[in-house]
């Protein structure tokens, strides 16, 4: 990631703290509250309110999630302390997204996978008794138009449209930060980005409306190279295991200042190609990072076939040769010239890239004086 978001505090976290309430103070206490009522959010006013629109509703995202609060209350009734401590464990760490992306050792994050495998007694015989089953459909679903366009959870909770026009009044850039190549769409534009779940939500259970967990990306990043794959898990290795590593915290306070330098193998400049460029990134301090975000985004293959396109790479080396002309300078000085302004403004057409890319040109004796 080259550079974070800085983080918009919204209305809209007002969801997750309703789930907060919901899983620790309803579910948690099931057995000490007793047959379910509303009653028992009677600690959150505004979700108790909520929960009495939903249960005289007809609408799908009501009943979806009316019905499976009542479901998964149900089965809490018949836990341990034992599972219930483990289930607390779980939603408190899962949802520790910034501890998540250090790979704190204190926390241990739980898949779907490992909740199904590690725990069968949360497998009952059907859908409405599998409380597995029953958790996983609520988180999943959580995040849907069916429920969030409601009118009775946008007075609540506001409005996502809004949350992302607040959210880009401050994050100015108009640029992807997970390639920096992609344009994001802007507080002047009448669509949006999608929101990434960084930990993916199929795969991490009940972090699904968490704002923290929620990043907007560009379609390319998001829909063509991440998908489904996790910043917090490497893919399978020859054994099948998947093994937790770091990744970048998309609302880091710190700037994360990534080094990129490109090392081209000698060729005429027509015939550059992704196998003529190697890329290295920096600083060391955060390779293991840098590693998770190349590999989750396809970064190398994106960058490399940058370089090599007649309108970004052969562009920019056509610029040096051919411009310096019109401005009465050395393919010494041109050159100079473009990494100066590229440093200047580093995320404007990609010129990050381009500045990598330029010196590692020159380096490759691309750029050569003659008596033109």
């Amino acid at each position: 990631m080259l550079f974070p978001y800085t983080y918009v505090p919204h209305q809209m976290e007002r969801m997750q703290e309703f789930i907060d309430f919901i899983f620790l103070e309803v579910w948690c206490e099931a057995r000490s509250l007793g047959t379910f009522n509303l009653n028992s959010f009677d600690g959150k006013p505004d979700l108790k309110e909520l929960m009495e629109s939903f249960l005289w509703s007809d609408t799908a995202g009501a009943d979806f999630f009316y019905g499976h609060v009542e479901r998964i209350y149900n089965l809490f009734l018949g836990l341990t302390d034992q599972q219930i401590r483990e289930l607390q464990q779980w939603y408190r760490n899962n949802n520790a997204v910034e501890q998540i992306c250090h790979n704190e050792p204190h926390i241990s994050i739980a898949r779907y996978n490992d909740i199904q495998a590690a725990y069968p007694f949360i497998r009952g015989e059907d859908a409405n008794t599998n409380l597995f089953k029953q958790l996983e459909n609520f988180f999943k679903g959580l995040y849907s138009k069916s429920l969030l366009d409601l009118a009775v959870v946008k007075e609540k909770v506001g409005n996502i449209d809004d949350h992302y026009k607040e959210f880009m009044a401050v994050n100015t850039l108009g640029k992807c930060p997970f390639c920096g190549i992609s344009d994001v769409l802007g507080i002047y534009h009448t669509k949006r980005e999608a929101y990434d779940h960084y930990l993916p939500k199929g795969i991490y259970p009940f972090n699904s409306i968490n704002f923290k967990n929620l990043v907007p990306a560009c379609h390319y990043c998001n829909s063509s190279y991440k998908t489904v794959h996790s910043p917090a898990h490497t893919a399978k290795d020859p054994a099948g295991e998947r093994h937790r590593r770091k990744a970048f915290y998309p609302y880091s306070a710190n700037a994360h200042n990534i080094e990129i330098s490109i090392e081209l193998t000698p060729t005429h400049v027509d015939n550059i190609s992704p196998q003529d460029i190697q890329l290295s990134f920096g600083p060391e301090l955060i390779n293991e990072e840098i590693e998770t975000w190349k590999d989750v985004y396809g970064i190398e293959e994106r960058y490399k076939n940058k370089c090599c396109s007649d309108t970004d790479g052969k562009a920019w080396i056509s610029r040096v040769l051919d411009e310096r002309h019109n401005y009465e300078l050395s393919i010494e000085g041109m050159l100079q010239a473009e990494i100066r302004t590229a440093n200047n403004q580093l995320y404007s057409d990609s010129n990050f890239l381009k500045k990598a890319f330029l010196t590692g040109c020159n380096e490759a004796g691309i750029f050569v004086e003659t008596d033109e």
